[in-house]
């Protein structure tokens, strides 16, 4: 596939505090010919139920939210700086007013595991969901969190199994 190189979970050397709030990541679910991603810089990676796993938070409102109810897989794609602009767009632009590959100049295709993502990444998890929630004020036990929802737009939180990683 492409100029990626499949590697275990275990084996990534990535900082996945720096990959994740830092350089930022692309959502995305869907098929071939339908499918929207967004820029996310919240979640994380661990083991749960015994099961290398990754959980993104994603809010109702955004049009990705569609896709990923609809589809059982997601991909996070990581990218170098250069493409900071790129997700910078994805990030405040919605794909149902624009194509955000189109204009980010960002060529989707296949995972191995049947994940879309884009050739420009260079590390992509293929991740199939397992668990969602809906968080709510009543769980929030530091108040301060809820500064996060003042339009009481909660994300939903989604844990998923990483079935596939690729990098260059």
């Amino acid at each position: 596939m492409l100029q990626f190189q499949t590697v275990s979970p275990e084996e990534m050397q990535e900082n996945p505090f720096r990959l994740i709030g830092k350089d930022w990541m692309l959502v995305t679910a869907g098929t071939p010919d339908s499918y929207n991603t967004m820029t996310a810089s919240w979640g994380g990676v661990g083991v749960l139920w015994n099961k290398n796993v990754c959980f993104v938070f994603i809010r109702p409102s955004r049009y990705t939210y569609e896709f990923i109810e609809q589809n059982d897989l997601l991909t996070l794609s990581f990218f170098e700086e250069q493409y900071r602009n790129a997700l910078k767009i994805c990030g405040s632009k919605s794909g149902r007013e624009i194509d955000k590959a189109k204009v980010c100049a960002l060529t989707s295709f296949v995972t191995d595991a049947q994940g879309i993502s884009f050739e420009e990444a260079r590390l992509v998890l293929t991740c199939k969901k397992l668990y969602a929630c809906d968080l709510t004020p009543d769980a929030c036990l530091d108040p301060s969190i809820l500064q996060n929802y003042q339009n009481g737009d909660f994300h939903r939180m989604y844990v998923c199994e990483i079935i596939n990683a690729v990098q260059k």
